[in-house]
């Protein structure tokens, strides 16, 4: 299936899902769906609240394993949500896998205020130089790498320019959200040659399920687990600060790697807080 085709079958899910009629859509026989990490009947969950789609959208998609995604937002009745969203389309056209990430801030258990969307040239545009699929995973996954465990060490390439985005807030080089954390002054590649994040345990059940060779983006899901025992550490400027996540804690995320010139250019982030150490239901389907 092309690249056309997918975004048409993306189209169609999305016109049902803002009117919430999920018999519009054309199922699979087995089709499998999800909202934030558990396995839902078909027409529950946002299906039964959404009130519109927001005007953000950001879609890409993987010819070559019949998979469109896409980032937006949900509109329900207390709020507008961040919005991840991962669709596996069969030969027939029918949808037989929806997976969907719903950022709804009065639930997270970080609070991101007043969330911006905004649209993204970066990871919009074709890469200049794209690479194989094997190599864009392995630079994702060398960016979990580096995050899991953070002591300073770098495992994937940074653009020099590269930023990221989580939950709708500019989480790089923004002095403005500095104000409330720190760390988010600083670029992506500093961030981490710092050690910030070593209060991250764990970063597991890793999935890399779409590549968007042509636009040079690769789509990951995966669950950051902090175990909440460590208290104080040391950066590597010789600093020793707290830790900020002082309890069991995880969180479900999504996120989307713009990968150019064998470098990671872009960053965009949905996560939510899940209960400690849950499973992947994808992964037990597997």
């Amino acid at each position: 299936m092309d690249r056309q085709a997918l975004y048409a079958a993306l189209d169609r899910y999305l016109d049902a899902l803002r009117v919430g009629d999920a018999a519009q859509v054309t199922w699979a026989r087995d089709a499998r769906v999800s909202e934030n990490n558990v396995m839902l009947a078909i027409g529950d969950g946002v299906w039964g609240t959404i009130q519109g789609l927001g005007a953000y959208e950001l879609r890409f998609a993987d010819p070559a394993t019949g998979q469109v995604g896409y980032f937006g937002t949900v509109i329900e009745a207390i709020e507008e949500s961040g919005f991840t969203l991962r669709l596996a389309i069969d030969a027939t056209g029918a949808v037989a896998e929806a997976e969907m990430v719903i950022v709804r801030q009065s639930d997270s258990g970080i609070k991101f205020e007043n969330p911006r969307y905004w649209t993204k040239p970066i990871l919009e545009a074709d890469a200049v130089a794209p690479m194989p699929r094997a190599d864009m995973v392995r630079l994702s996954d060398g960016y979990f790498d580096t995050l899991q465990l953070n002591d300073g060490t770098i495992h994937t390439r940074f653009h020099p320019d590269c930023q990221r985005v989580e939950n709708g807030v500019q989480t790089t080089n923004n002095p403005e959200f500095a104000k409330i954390v720190p760390v988010s002054a600083l670029g992506c590649e500093a961030q981490f040659r710092m050690g910030n994040y070593r209060y991250d345990d764990e970063l597991r059940a890793r999935r890399f399920p779409m590549v968007d060779e042509q636009r040079g983006l690769v789509l990951a899901f995966g669950f950051i687990d902090h175990s909440g025992r460590l208290d104080t550490y040391q950066l590597t400027d010789g600093r020793t600060v707290k830790s900020p996540v002082r309890r069991p804690h995880s969180f479900y995320i999504s996120e989307l790697f713009k990968i150019d010139h064998g470098m990671i250019c872009q960053i965009e982030a949905n996560f939510i807080t899940v209960p400690y150490r849950m499973p992947c239901p994808w992964d037990a389907i597997a």
